[in-house]
């Protein structure tokens, strides 16, 4: 049962006490992503995620590490289109200890000018990083190609230009501006109980910021083709479809969909595309949710020869999902793997708490196990059916890097 309670600032606290366990999960996550950026400070987010662990006015870079390495915890961050989150698990005996120190990175960064220039050459090195690897990349080049110069479209790294121009002033103002109490919500998931609500409101609520709930712009969906040629030895090629938003009341019937489509070995893609054909080792879709809209992807790697058998394939695999439809046994079969994927998914405190931070900054709704199957069991042949002809019937974007 997750619980929630309000500080006077606005600030929300999620907390699922599970008493079976002997570990605890929190997790700062705060609703500002490379959505919240422009062509100026883009990577932004991503670079203040770095900054946090560099350094507080209470404690070093190492001091934090060893802090964590002290009691066996693991303390970690990472940045998305939409939010970012600063997250540790630690025994349940050091929560108090743990909850300390993320406040202390949350409020005390310090932003020292040349930590920031030593650490710009490191998220330099993971761009170069990213850059290597044309099936990561091919799908930022999806997401400009659905997007454009919509921010959805950026890359959360940002670029090496964007990254040089940073200075302390721009963390402080976009951390005024975004890192607000309406936008941040505070997880915990363990062994721990209410009484925890009040620690975590004595370190988080009484904070003011002057920025206000991020207001959101729709983006139109583009038809836009991009392709880069590069010296890669395959050809990775991705194709774009317009989703469904976080929370709609559709978005199980399309994860059925995406499931029996490219979301497994058993998938039509996978069998089709590597196991009939030969084509690929890799081949899958999946699908990207947003507040006001998503994203479905399918993605396949190939040697340039043969990359258009493969978006043939791709295609013809699709226009037998629109004629078609599912069979009894995939739908049955899909929702069964949905709601053992779920179950298993929910077995650490790390994925509760995970799950309770999401739930809580895009959608401010929990719902229980039970609830979420009764959704899964709900879908049927008519569901999936108005979902493949919805999705699939329109154009879609496209991303290709090759070396022709």
């Amino acid at each position: 049962m997750v619980k929630k309670y309000t500080c006077q600032n606005g600030l929300t606290i999620v907390l699922e006490h599970i008493p079976t366990v002997r570990s605890v999960s929190l997790g700062v996550w705060v609703l500002a992503g490379s959505r919240n950026e422009d062509e100026k400070n883009n990577g932004i987010s991503h670079f203040i995620e770095h900054m946090f662990f560099k350094g507080t006015k209470n404690r070093t870079a190492k001091e934090i590490a060893e802090a964590f390495d002290a009691v066996g915890g693991q303390v970690n961050a990472f940045t998305s289109k939409e939010y970012t989150c600063y997250y540790a698990k630690v025994l349940d005996s050091h929560a108090d200890y743990a909850l300390d120190i993320l406040s202390d990175m949350f409020f005390h960064s310090k932003f020292d000018p040349e930590e920031m220039e030593r650490e710009k050459k490191v998220v330099l090195e993971e761009i170069k990083m990213y850059e290597d690897t044309p099936d990561d990349i091919v799908h930022d080049l999806l997401s400009q190609a659905s997007y454009g110069g919509h921010p959805l479209g950026f890359p959360i790294l940002g670029t090496e230009e964007t990254l040089h121009s940073f200075k302390p002033d721009d963390i402080h103002q976009y951390m005024e501006e975004n890192y607000t109490p309406e936008n941040v919500v505070i997880s915990v998931a363990g062994n721990v109980d209410e009484s925890f609500f009040k620690k975590v409101e004595e370190h988080f609520g009484t904070f003011t910021r002057k920025g206000q709930r991020n207001a959101i712009v729709e983006p139109s969906f583009l038809t836009e083709q991009i392709s880069r040629r590069k010296e890669t030895e395959q050809a990775h090629l991705c194709l774009g479809y317009k989703g469904l938003q976080v929370g709609h009341e559709d978005i199980y019937s399309l994860v059925v969909v995406n499931n029996v489509l490219g979301g497994s070995m058993s998938s039509r893609l996978f069998q089709e595309v590597r196991e009939a054909r030969g084509l690929a080792y890799s081949v899958f879709s999946y699908h990207s949710s947003f507040l006001d809209n998503g994203l479905l992807t399918i993605y396949g790697g190939t040697g340039s020869d043969q990359l258009e058998i493969l978006q043939q394939t791709v295609e013809e695999t699709i226009q037998e999902l629109v004629s078609s439809g599912l069979t009894d046994k995939e739908l049955n079969n899909s929702k069964e793997q949905l709601k053992g994927n779920l179950m298993l998914g929910l077995e650490s405190t790390n994925s509760r708490m995970s799950r309770n931070g999401k739930n809580e900054l895009l959608l401010k709704r929990h719902r229980s196990l039970d609830e979420i199957i009764q959704e899964i069991d709900r879908v049927s042949h008519d569901s999936v059916h108005k979902i493949i002809q919805d999705i699939f019937n329109k154009p879609y974007s496209s991303a290709l890097i090759s070396p022709k």
